[in-house]
């Protein structure tokens, strides 16, 4: 039995949680998979997944023996990539975690982009916008949007992207539009359920100012903020990733825009532990470079109502 060929097998079984789906990616038969485990776990003298009819789940031994199993890989990977990484075509599998809207609307393209580049790469994305654990969840890195980067953090900076507060003009016209951050207290204003900090934040004569906005509709997802906005419900505040191109047809029109100088820090995060093998980096170097230090949402973009 081939060891290091065995692990690998047994890392994409844990990580996918199907023989199934390891032997299509693998195109062998799922036989194939189930004999390599079996043979692996007879070797090992110890059960290291527990079946069922509806799923496979990790024994106490199968998780202290998967995290093994990924030092040992990295290590190898590590090895060989720094011999020959950087002569080859990237190529093996890459899973990473992505914030749901700004992933379908920004990522989502340049990815495929990414694997029609590059044949051999397969990529397996989670849209989510959770802080998932990358090493319980095999994840090879996740993008994140923050307005600070933790300094513990292993990262590589994708880009930059600005906060825009906005409404339709039919709102604004309605409701008035307002001129300072306070003016907000009077607004129904949709708010973002998983914002980090409650309340809005700008700057008022340079400095930090809060405002605790309040509305009727709260909502986890940013495309769904801005689809209210448009339809007249209120008045909201997102990146200008998810704004710019309402913004730029008319859909919407900005506010308080010299109050609203945050800027949101878009970062790729490593499993602080593990080697970043030479595909991930290939591919995160990839979107850094697609989205370049002037954000192609943001090219163009006036922050006022086209007339």
């Amino acid at each position: 039995m081939d060891r290091l060929q065995a692990m690998d097998v047994f890392v994409r079984v844990a990580e996918a949680g199907s023989f199934t789906a390891v032997a299509d990616r693998l195109n062998v038969a799922r036989s194939a998979i189930t004999r390599q485990i079996a043979a692996l776990e007879a070797h090992l003298g110890t059960k290291l997944l527990a079946r069922s009819t509806r799923r496979l789940s990790l024994t106490a031994s199968g998780s202290a023996y998967l995290e093994k199993c990924r030092e040992i890989l990295s290590m190898v990977e590590a090895a060989e990539g720094d011999l020959v990484g950087e002569k080859r075509a990237p190529r093996g599998p890459i899973r990473a975690s992505v914030p749901m809207s700004f992933g379908i609307r920004h990522l989502m393209p340049l990815v495929s982009d990414f694997i029609t580049t590059y044949p051999e790469v397969t990529v397996d994305l989670e849209f989510s916008d959770r802080r998932v654990n990358l090493i319980e969840e095999g994840m090879d890195f996740a993008v994140r949007i923050s307005p600070r980067i933790d300094p513990s953090l292993v990262i590589r900076r994708l880009g930059v992207s600005s906060l825009a507060v906005v409404a339709s003009p039919a709102y604004l016209d309605r409701h008035g539009r307002p001129s300072h951050p306070d003016d907000l207290l009077s607004h129904h204003c949709l708010t973002y359920t998983l914002a980090p900090v409650p309340g809005w934040n700008f700057r008022v004569n340079g400095e930090p100012y809060s405002v605790p906005v309040k509305g009727r509709l709260r909502m986890n997802n940013g495309d769904a903020l801005v689809d209210g906005a448009i339809r007249g419900l209120g008045i909201v505040c997102e990146p200008t990733f998810n704004t710019a191109q309402a913004v730029q047809v008319g859909l919407l029109e900005q506010v308080l825009a010299e109050y609203t100088a945050m800027q949101l820090q878009i970062y790729a995060v490593f499993p602080g532990t593990r080697y970043v093998p030479h595909r991930v980096r290939t591919l995160v170097d990839y979107l850094a470079e697609r989205i370049g230090p002037v954000p192609y949402w943001d090219q163009g973009f006036s922050g006022h109502r086209q007339e």
